[in-house]
């Protein structure tokens, strides 16, 4: 095997999959990355057996097809050292790779490529395109609401809900909830469900871009994302995902409106004050305004008064403000909406320029 490509070429492929390669790995194979090379295609995967990434790329120079490992740490340390506009040659030699560009010279230990591991994908049972940055918006907009280390498994992840003529994301740690529409022409009205892992959906947010479409496919066990620049594959988490159409709540009578700006400064100032470890902070609602207070055990308190759109008579209720700043944070528009019940109650937050996008956060006893 042998060929040369330009630096920037060849970084491009390299970063997009050199993510999901984990630095400490119980099979060493699972450090480095496959090049393959056929018929004047390069092609370079990563995978942590939950998780694949293939990177394309296209060479225009004569070169000799093969297929080799390397660890992929240390070739992705050896490009970005190179200058910008080095050319770097790939030789393999007796089991050694030899990366080469101007004066410099590395030898890289392989492993066999018929070791390397695939995520077997399997047949796909819904298969639909997408623009990526629709896709991209419906994971940045909901992928914070995801639980991290949740013993409900399922809820580790992120549901994607396929027909009907919209794609939904859904993600929840069971004390929030996050929800978006993307519509998406010629889906079946047929509803398919999908658990991604946490580190796919993260994963997959990091190798969308702005521009043309992704093709996906929906398997029993897997999904499958593809462009002309990569290949995306992930295990699905084998779980029923909770009915969220049930924690969305319903016949809320008190309705605020207020700058998503103000709100989003007057919440995080009033945070530092809170308790640091439940983050409680009241919410007093009166006609055109709404009051926050935050306390700790060391006796100090914050207070701060925001001018709001409101006329439902006085409330009090509790939230934790890291889940209200996350939603604020995450909401476009100059605005933002919360319908509350009583105190006992979830809220509903949204904007109320754009109904793709609601949020539900569950109140606290302060």
């Amino acid at each position: 095997m042998k060929f040369t490509v330009s630096r920037e070429d060849f970084l491009k492929p390299l970063q997009l999959v050199v993510g999901v390669v984990e630095r400490r790995q119980t099979l060493p194979i699972l450090s480095n990355v496959l090049i393959n090379l056929n018929e004047g295609c390069l092609s370079l995967t990563g995978t942590d057996l939950e998780v694949e990434i293939v990177g394309h790329l296209s060479l225009d120079a004569p070169s000799e097809h093969g297929e080799i490992t390397v660890p992929a740490r240390k070739l992705m340390d050896i490009c970005r050292s190179l200058p910008d506009s080095a050319d770097i040659t790939f030789t393999e030699e007796a089991g050694r790779v030899q990366v080469t560009s101007g004066r410099s010279r590395f030898t890289l230990s392989s492993l066999p490529a018929n070791e390397f591991p695939s995520v077997d994908d399997g047949p796909g049972k819904c298969e639909f395109s997408i623009e990526q940055n629709g896709l991209k918006e419906l994971i940045d907009h909901t992928a914070f609401a995801m639980a991290q280390q949740d013993v409900r498994y399922y809820l580790n992840g992120m549901l994607l809900e396929v027909g009907d003529g919209r794609v939904r994301a859904v993600a929840t740690d069971g004390h929030r909830l996050a929800m978006m529409d993307q519509e998406v022409d010629g889906l079946s009205q047929e509803l398919t469900q999908a658990i991604l892992p946490r580190k796919g959906v993260i994963e997959l947010s990091r190798l969308l871009s702005d521009d043309g479409e992704v093709s996906v496919v929906m398997g029993t066990n897997h999904i499958r994302i593809a462009t002309a620049e990569f290949r995306f594959t992930s295990k699905l988490v084998d779980g029923a995902y909770p009915d969220y159409d049930r924690v969305l709540p319903k016949g809320g009578d008190k309705q605020m409106v207020g700058n998503r700006e103000e709100l989003r400064n007057a919440f995080s100032r009033t945070a530092i004050l809170s308790n640091e470890k439940y983050r409680g902070v009241r919410l007093l609602l009166s006609d055109g305004l709404l009051t926050l207070v935050a306390n700790n055990p060391e006796q100090e308190e914050a207070q701060e008064d925001v001018t709001v759109n409101y006329s439902s008579g006085d409330l009090e209720v509790g939230f934790n403000v890291s889940y209200i700043i996350d939603v604020l944070n995450v909401l476009r528009g100059s605005e933002a909406q919360f319908t509350l019940s009583d105190a006992n109650s979830s809220a509903l937050i949204e904007d109320p320029a754009n109904s793709r996008a609601v949020y539900v956060v569950m109140p606290m006893r302060l």
